[in-house]
Parts: C-alpha cells; sequence; structure tokens
C-alpha cells in the first residue's frame, strides 16, 4: 500500500493541475464545504498565483489529470450535489478520448491475452482505431469465417495505472469524509467505492461481454431494441469482439431525418426501453450517451458499450415506480410516505413536511415539455431538500439518476416536445398494476410460501447432520483436554520447554524420513 507521503504527493500535483483551471473555487466558495477542505484548495490556488474570477475549466483539469480522473469526472457530471451545479454541468462535456496507441502494442496484447497469432482470429483488421477512449480503443475487423465484427482491446498498463488511482482516491475521500458536516452526508466514500465497482467492471471485457448477453436476454422481447451478439470465441478479459453496428449514430438528427425515420416515436422507444430496463428488469445500461447509441435502416435502437450496468433489486424498483407515478399524478403524500418505509428520509422528520417539499419541486415541472423546464431550478430544489431533510445518498439511485439525465436529454433532442413525465405514466401504472396489484400480491405470497416449503427438506437434513439420532455405534465418552507439551504455556515459565521439545521432535522425524527414503 503506498505511503500517506506518496498520496499527499498525488493530491498536490492533482490539486495543482485543478486549480490552474480554477476547478476548485467552487469548493472554496461553498459555505457548506468543511472548513479544512477549503482552506487546502485555497491554498493550492494561491500557489499557482491564481484568481477566483474567470472561466472553471472542470472538464479541462479532470482531463490534463489522466484516464482515471476522465472516468472520475464523467461519474461527478451526474453529482451535481457534491461538485455543483456548474461543475456539473461543464463535466458533461468531458470527452472519453485519447490519442489512439500505436497498432503495434495493440497486436501484441491481441496475441498475448490469446496465445495465437492475430491472423489465426481475424482475417483483416483494420489498423486505424475506429475509436479510443480512456480504458480502451476498438478496431474494425473480419474474422477467419468471414464475418465483420468489432474488437475492443484494452490499453496497455491501463489495469495498474487504475488501481494506483484509485488507491488515491480512496484515501482522499476517507479524510474528506472524516471532516464531518455535509462531506459526512455527501458520503464520499461511498461515491468512490462505486466508481471502484464500475470501472474495475470497464477493465474486464469478459464482464462487459457478460453484461451485453444478460441485457440482451431480458430485452429479447421488447420490439425496435436490440443488443449486438457477443463473439465469445474472440473475447476474454482484455479483448472482447462482438457484432459490427452499421447505423446512424442517434446524436446525428439530420441525417436520421433525411434518412426517413420517425423521431418522436424513436425517442418514446428510447425512454420505454430505459424503463423496462430499469423498473421491469432491474438491470440497465447505465452508459446510454449518444455515442453508444445507433438507429438501423428500420428504425430499430442499437446500443453498445456495456462497461458500466446499474442493478435495482425488487424491492427498490417497486419503491421507484411508486415515486414516479406519484409524481406524475402529484401524489406527493405518497412519494414522501415511500422516502420513510425505504429509510432514505431520518425517521425524526415529519411525512407531511416532506410531501410539501416535494410538492414544491414537483409542481413546477407537471404537464411541461422539457424544453420549458429549468433543469437548474429542480436541481437547486431537490439538493434543498436532500440537505434540509438529512437524507444521505442513495448509491443505487445514483446510476439510475445519471442514465435517466441522459435518456431525457437524447430524447429531448430527438424530440423537443416531448414530456418525460406523460411518456413514463402509462408504463409505470400497468407496471405497477400487474407487479403491486392484488393478483400480484397473492402470486408472490404462493411463490414464497412454496419456497419455504420446498427448503424444508434441506432444512432437516441438515439439523440430522448436526444431531444424527440415536442408535447405531455407541457415542464415545467425552475425553479429557490435555495440553500437549508443544503448545504454547501462558507465563508459566516453561514455554521455552515446549519449543525445545518440538525441536527435537520434528528433527527426529525429518531424520527418520530421510532414511526410509521418503524425502527422495
Amino acid at each position: 500500500m503506498p505511503s500517506p507521503a506518496i498520496h499527499l504527493i498525488r493530491l498536490a500535483r492533482w490539486g495543482v493541475t485543478l486549480a490552474r483551471r480554477r476547478a476548485l473555487v467552487g469548493i472554496e466558495l461553498d459555505p457548506n464545504a468543511p472548513a479544512t477542505l477549503r482552506r487546502l484548495v485555497r491554498l493550492a490556488r494561491l500557489a499557482t498565483l491564481t484568481g477566483q474570477n474567470g472561466p472553471r475549466d472542470y472538464a479541462g483539469a479532470f482531463r490534463a489529470i489522466g484516464p482515471a480522473a476522465i472516468k472520475l469526472g464523467q461519474s461527478l457530471a451526474t453529482r451535481p450535489d457534491l461538485v455543483g451545479e456548474e461543475a456539473a454541468g461543464n463535466l458533461l462535456s468531458l470527452q472519453d478520448s485519447l490519442p489512439p496507441v500505436p497498432f503495434g502494442e495493440i497486436r501484441a496484447a491481441i496475441e498475448s491475452s490469446f496465445g495465437q497469432s492475430i491472423e489465426n482470429l481475424f482475417a483483416t483488421i483494420d489498423p486505424e482505431p475506429v475509436g479510443a477512449a480512456s480504458i480502451a480503443q476498438v478496431h474494425r475487423a473480419v474474422t477467419t469465417d468471414g464475418r465483420e465484427v468489432a474488437v475492443k482491446v484494452l490499453r496497455p498498463g491501463i489495469r495498474e495505472k487504475f488501481a494506483q488511482d484509485l488507491r488515491t482516491y480512496e484515501w482522499a475521500a476517507a479524510h474528506v469524509e472524516a471532516m464531518g458536516g455535509e462531506a459526512s452526508r455527501l458520503r464520499p466514500r461511498l461515491t468512490i467505492a462505486n466508481f471502484k465497482r464500475w470501472t474495475n467492471s470497464e477493465l474486464d471485457l469478459r464482464r462487459e461481454a457478460a453484461s451485453a448477453s444478460e441485457l440482451a436476454e431480458q430485452m429479447a422481447g421488447v420490439p425496435g431494441y436490440r443488443i449486438p451478439a457477443i463473439d465469445w470465441d474472440r473475447t476474454n478479459g482484455r479483448v472482447m469482439t462482438v457484432e459490427w453496428i452499421d447505423g446512424i449514430k442517434i446524436s446525428r438528427v439530420e441525417e436520421l431525418r433525411a434518412k426517413g425515420h420517425d423521431l418522436a416515436a424513436i425517442a418514446e422507444r428510447l425512454v420505454i426501453s430505459f424503463l423496462t430496463q430499469a423498473i421491469s428488469a432491474g438491470f440497465f445500461h447505465a452508459d446510454m450517451h449518444q455515442g453508444n447509441l445507433f438507429i438501423e435502416d428500420d428504425g430499430t435502437i442499437v446500443a453498445i458499450d456495456f462497461g458500466i450496468m446499474g442493478r435495482i433489486d425488487r424491492r427498490a424498483r417497486q419503491w421507484l415506480a411508486e415515486i414516479l407515478y406519484g409524481l406524475t399524478t402529484g401524489n406527493y403524500q405518497r412519494v414522501a410516505e415511500i422516502h420513510f418505509e425505504a429509510q432514505y428520509v431520518p425517521s425524526y422528520h415529519s411525512v407531511g413536511e416532506f410531501a410539501t417539499a416535494l410538492r414544491a419541486v414537483g409542481e413546477p415541472m407537471r404537464g411541461k415539455p422539457v424544453k420549458e423546464l429549468s433543469v437548474g431550478q429542480m436541481l437547486d430544489g431537490l439538493f434543498a431538500i436532500t440537505r434540509d431533510f438529512d437524507m444521505q445518498t442513495q448509491p443505487h439511485l445514483l446510476l439510475l439518476q445519471k442514465t435517466m439525465v441522459m435518456v431525457e436529454g437524447i430524447a429531448t433532442q430527438l424530440n423537443p416536445d416531448i414530456n418525460m413525465w406523460d411518456t413514463a405514466a402509462p408504463y409505470v401504472r400497468s407496471w405497477i398494476r400487474d407487479e403491486l396489484g392484488p393478483e400480484a400480491a397473492l402470486a408472490e405470497r404462493i411463490k414464497e410460501d412454496t419456497e419455504t416449503l420446498l427448503r424444508l427438506p434441506g432444512l432437516v437434513r441438515r439439523l440430522e447432520e448436526k444431531f444424527p439420532p440415536k442408535g447405531g455405534a455407541p457415542e464415545p465418552p467425552p475425553l479429557p483436554d490435555i495440553r500437549l507439551i508443544t503448545e504454547r504455556r501462558d507465563r508459566e515459565g516453561a514455554g521455552w520447554l515446549g519449543y525445545i521439545l518440538s525441536a527435537a521432535v520434528g528433527g527426529a522425524l525429518v531424520w527418520g524420513a530421510a532414511a526410509l527414503g521418503w524425502l527422495g
């Protein structure tokens, strides 16, 4: 493990990089930030002779620090409560792109990971990558059996670099959280822990391939949305091969319109496919930015890049569905009750007061298209609520929130008049009826009771193993507890005798074994 001095040196270097681009000014001016932290960032700014006024380049600062920081910056873009609205908005523009690794190194990485020549795997592979990001780069290829594929290869040494930086992130987060107050409520250690879990998944391409395969199974019955097939014979921890997608990036709105696509229908399909993943399946593609979604000629949405996936258990999905439906229908009392049932809000607060606070945020949004809503005002209201009611960060909802913002942004670009609430309400209402209605409750009870009954034989077997029935061989009598001479005595002054005797016995055994030829 690195020493505190090494962590401090790294943090000082990163702090100077951030200060030069005025990326720490927001912390310095935030009255809710711990006083110690504000003094440290002020010192970093003064050391670089940088003033408080002027543009703040958060994205540029994280890009300058390195690959792990780029990923961290993208993660923090979903946490305006942690970094501030201005910083979060700027970090949304942080593009995960770096100069490509020379193809010679990529070829060597492919061949070493498979233990065979690249010609045994691919008939051709384009040495120019179609994309180069902080963790991996992608090359177009044709397999030896003639299929067009995309080959994703980890950058050499990237796992080691991420592991090094992550240890310092964890160390820094622990010290910031220990400062107490607002820093403790926002749980930075948990933020870094989730970031570590996500990046570790991205750094093992077998897990990404498995995620794609699982999502493809769950979405098989959803029309107009699909996942490219995995080539498992050409996939391992450092290389992933998937079906090549011929389509138009969802961000190229004019090109889609020229092709005759129904943009409003695509936008609605995108929202419904996300809700299907998040609420019905509890397993969703959590990196649905514009570069990871393509539209095929028939209007099918194809998603790629499954390094970051979100998972929500059934109970949390039920709460989520009720919260969404309550907000769309204006039932703020029920939304407030769910927050207390889920223990998102401490029980010493008032449910009624929390419902009123939710109404103050929700009412201005209802019935309006996204283009007429002020995202800034909405976020300000939500974060004020979380602070006023002592709500701690809920890590299982952070990724969902980030993805929802992405989906909303893309859907709005395709159809500026879309209303996310109105689009989501019929789906959520149907899911609640099917999953939380009387029939569903009865079916769930029958299922739980049946599973309990099926577990009884195994429980009886384990009890019999632990408490065998009487009979058969006689039960042995209790034996006295005798201390061996090889055991260490407890401060009786004779412990040394046991060591001497142990050495003598051990030596005799080794000598005897050697004499008999047991040791070769």
